[in-house]
């Protein structure tokens, strides 16, 4: 086994820019040793896995999610099935069997507040100690203030769900989007010559603004970005 990699793993859903910055930091420390960073994250969210019922409100689709991973430094990202037998995996059988023996992972790097493994029951410290067993060096990533904002993937929901889009985008690094369908609605901004359009997302789980009518820029079908009003 080749130990190439230097690794680490979330959902990483936003792909925002505290996760930029750990990318970024992986790939640095990667190629300063003389290997390859790698990306691995999920093509669900684990709580989607462990509770049936639980519709989980996502920043990103899973494809979004894949393009802009791909458009990061890293030199590598694999998706992983999350499923049930996954769902059970201790913290030590994933490093084992996934990072381990699968992957080749020599180092890895950990977010800030990122717990991994059945139940997300342990932390940093036995990451460190399971490491040590298998020959992977784990180290613990800093997190990223942006304009006094302590970025998250949770922030990033919060502040859309209050509407606050332009905050959203400052801790995405870009603006939001969402795919979706323009369906009819009440034409009532027709009546006041401001007609917008009534978008419907394509993902039942993408996170959409509080309720109002944004400023937007639109493209249809890959064609040119076009300013409209978007009601949400």
């Amino acid at each position: 086994m080749r130990y190439d990699y230097c690794a680490t793993i979330g959902f990483f859903d936003g792909v925002h820019r505290g996760h930029q910055f750990m990318i970024d930091s992986l790939t640095e420390m990667a190629h300063a040793r003389g290997r390859q960073s790698l990306v691995i994250t999920f093509d669900r969210h684990p709580r989607q896995v462990v509770h049936a019922d639980y519709i989980p409100q996502l920043i990103t689709t899973a494809d979004e999610k894949l393009q802009l991973l791909k458009a990061t430094a890293a030199d590598r990202i694999e998706v992983l099935h999350f499923d049930t037998e996954m769902a059970q995996l201790s913290a030590y059988e994933f490093m084992r069997r996934v990072l381990h023996e699968k992957y080749g992972v020599a180092l890895l790097l950990t977010g800030y507040d990122n717990r991994f493994g059945h139940n997300r029951a342990e932390g940093f410290d036995d990451y460190v100690r399971y490491g040590k067993d298998m020959g992977i060096n784990v180290v613990q990533n800093t997190p990223i203030d942006v304009e006094g904002m302590r970025v998250s993937s949770s922030l990033v929901r919060r502040l859309l769900a209050e509407g606050d889009v332009s905050a959203a985008a400052t801790c995405l690094g870009r603006r939001f989007e969402i795919e979706g369908t323009v369906e009819h609605g009440y034409a009532e901004g027709r009546k006041i010559d401001f007609p917008t359009a009534n978008l419907h997302p394509d993902c039942d789980c993408q996170l959409l603004p509080d309720d109002g009518v944004y400023a937007t820029r639109i493209c249809v079908d890959g064609g040119p970005w076009l300013k409209a009003m978007t009601n949400i």
